[in-house]
């Protein structure tokens, strides 16, 4: 049962806040990102948790200052429904990987050449084969390695599709999917183009080719969001697609032109990952705000309802039903 429509003032009022929320948000990103973006640049890496925590220090300064809630971040998994997403979350890399590094492998585009990764090295004999080697390090990547990166992982999904998503629903920004993923993939440039990020392939085409795949992405990661109505089946897929992708495939492939071909920047991954947008816009979305959310009477409609899909995805049919609860952006008692 789908949430009824709400009044167009208590809409509005809706809007107001999200537009106000994302204002606060980019005001803390921006400048913050640009001071420690810079200092990456100039090659202090530990300058990167800093970053990665950027999104989540903005929404939680926009939410001190507009007096909103936590709720909707909901730290819960949600049951059947959140375990169900976070497998999805925790597949996805290896499947993407196998399809994209798998095509390049075979085809001759790339190497297949693994070494044992550090934590492999023990359970890896010096006589196994290229494959064994490769199976090792992608089980030590997806269940070790993706435990230690969900520590940067959470800095990035707790601002973006902990909080940023939801507001450029509620703000009725056209296509707030879309424009999330732009907004993320954009977010990497500076250091692509600085040198810090993806090096390897020109600058500018590593930027062009990691924005259409943050985008692409960005449909995945707003699923689960969405979906579930918690933050932790993105927080997942975040930190297995770093793990896995990084420590298991990129360095079981080598040659010349590798990093054209794969990796974060590569051609194959990215339009690997144009299909997959495809695949996880098709179908009825459920939008909840936390979850095991129930619709509830007067609860203010998400803007979602009035976005239409990008014209490369309307190929496909969608329902949109919509889940909320209360007001999308309670503000905490005065």
């Amino acid at each position: 049962m789908a949430a009824p429509p709400a009044s167009p003032a208590a809409e509005g009022d809706t809007r107001r806040r999200a537009r106000r929320g994302l204002a606060v948000y980019f005001a803390v990103l921006v400048p913050l990102s640009a001071v420690f973006e810079a200092l990456m640049i100039t090659g202090s890496s530990s300058s990167v948790w800093a970053l990665m925590w950027i999104p989540a220090a903005a929404s939680v300064v926009a939410r001190l200052m507009l007096r909103e809630a936590f709720a909707d971040v909901s730290f819960r998994l949600g049951g059947r429904r959140g375990w169900k997403a976070l497998g999805l979350a925790l597949t996805f890399p290896i499947v993407l990987g196998l399809i994209a590094y798998g095509l390049a492998w075979t085809t001759g585009l790339v190497q297949f050449s693994p070494r044992p990764i550090g934590l492999a090295a023990p359970y890896v004999a010096d006589t196994a084969s290229p494959a064994v080697v490769f199976a090792v390090n992608l089980a030590v990547a997806a269940i070790i390695v993706t435990l230690f990166s969900v520590r940067m992982a959470a800095g990035e999904e707790f601002g973006w599709r902990g909080y940023m998503l939801t507001r450029l629903i509620d703000a009725g920004v056209a296509r707030p999917i879309l424009a999330s993923g732009l907004i993320w993939g954009l977010w990497h440039v500076p250091l692509i183009l600085g040198g810090a990020y993806l090096v390897g392939p020109p600058p500018v085409l590593a930027a062009v080719l990691w924005t259409v795949t943050a985008t692409a992405f960005s449909f995945a990661f707003a699923r689960l969001r969405l979906e579930t109505g918690g933050v932790w089946p993105a927080v997942a897929l975040h930190a297995a697609w770093n793990a896995v992708i990084q420590t298991a495939f990129d360095p079981a492939s080598t040659g010349a032109e590798t990093m054209l071909w794969v990796g974060e920047s590569g051609i194959l991954v990215a339009l690997t990952m144009v299909v997959a947008a495809a695949v996880f816009s098709y179908g009825r979305w459920t939008i909840r705000r936390v979850p095991r959310a129930r619709p509830e009477t007067g609860a203010a409609r998400p803007a979602l309802g009035h976005w239409r899909r990008p014209r490369l995805l309307r190929l496909w049919p969608s329902r949109w039903q919509h889940v909320a609860v209360a007001a999308p952006l309670a503000r905490c008692p005065a």
